[in-house]
């Protein structure tokens, strides 16, 4: 079928400290983790122009936030399920949270204000993760508990008018989203399935003849994704340990292995030429380092 990716080695970049993780308490955001008292589940991950890592604490409503050299601190602690986070070029943190819809937070104080929580007064089903355009223009997934029994997970567009745009609404489990190089297209990983869908952007708005475009198997499936500056994606697949590095034609070229536990959650590229992968891995609260062959896409935040 295809040649044999190349396996890529990972280290430990940072581990959440122990007087960071939680202990005796509960969370119904663990429902069905089969543990509900979980010390963290990061996620999230997104650096600012300064390289500092920011990341989100899933079950406990924390912003967590990494230097450079390693070092961890609260950013923020508030009532919700912070899933997914972007960044604007202004340097406001963009959440999706599972609660509470799209918020967003000011980095220097830590207030966390409301974006979108409603659409046509109904609300979501628990956003997930969310992607800027170069112009503004955000995309983020709407998840809650949809899949193969439920396929109804909502993929929407936030333009920067305030219009807001649903693109999709027959998704089993749509999770990590990311643009294509040229912006002509959404990538979206659809968790229960699978597979990696694309959805063709029209000028008129809309999205038609969405294919899918990677297959995957074992796992719990495809987590959240980023796009290198080829086009080609880094996928990471949570509960096989791994994530894969697919080419601008879907060829996959590479597994990158977890050092650490299986739940490989999400990506980011950094590192001074972004030829870092940097990767949450929720199960042991760590972040993971590899160096991959292609940079990384240069994001809105750094435009």
């Amino acid at each position: 079928m295809f040649q044999a990716p190349q396996r890529i080695e990972t280290r430990v970049f940072a581990r959440l400290p122990e007087h960071l993780r939680v202990k005796g308490k509960a969370s119904a955001w663990a429902f069905g983790k089969g543990n509900d008292h979980l010390h963290s589940f990061l996620e999230g991950p997104a650096f600012d122009r300064a390289g500092n890592l920011y990341l989100v604490d899933i079950p406990y409503g924390r912003i967590l936030r990494v230097s450079p050299e390693g070092d961890w601190s609260v950013i923020t602690e508030y009532e919700g399920w912070p899933n997914g986070l972007a960044i604007h070029e202004d340097g406001r943190i963009f959440i999706a949270d599972h609660r509470r819809g799209i918020l967003q937070l000011d980095p220097a104080s830590g207030a966390v204000t409301p974006v979108l929580e409603t659409v046509r007064r109904e609300g979501f089903k628990g956003t997930n993760d969310l992607a800027f355009a170069s112009n503004g223009d955000l995309y983020f997934t709407d998840q809650g508990q949809t899949g193969l029994q439920d396929p109804t997970g909502r993929v929407y567009r936030l333009r920067t008018d305030g219009q807001v745009d649903c693109l999709i609404d027959k998704v089993p489990s749509p999770n990590g989203v990311v643009l294509s190089r040229d912006e002509k297209a959404l990538f979206v990983a659809v968790t229960r399935a699978n597979q990696i869908w694309k959805l063709p952007l029209h000028t008129d708005g809309t999205t038609t003849k969405v294919a899918a475009y990677i297959n995957l198997s074992g796992g719990g499936g495809p987590d959240g994704m980023a796009l290198d500056e080829t086009g080609g994606l880094a996928i990471a697949h949570v509960g096989l340990g791994a994530v894969w590095l697919f080419d601008r034609l879907g060829e996959p070229v590479a597994r990158i292995v977890s050092c650490e536990d299986l739940a490989v959650t999400n990506v980011a590229f950094g590192g001074h030429d972004r030829r870092t992968l940097f990767i949450t891995e929720s199960d042991s609260g760590t972040v993971l380092a590899a160096d991959v062959p292609v940079a990384g896409r240069l994001l809105f935040s750094h435009m």
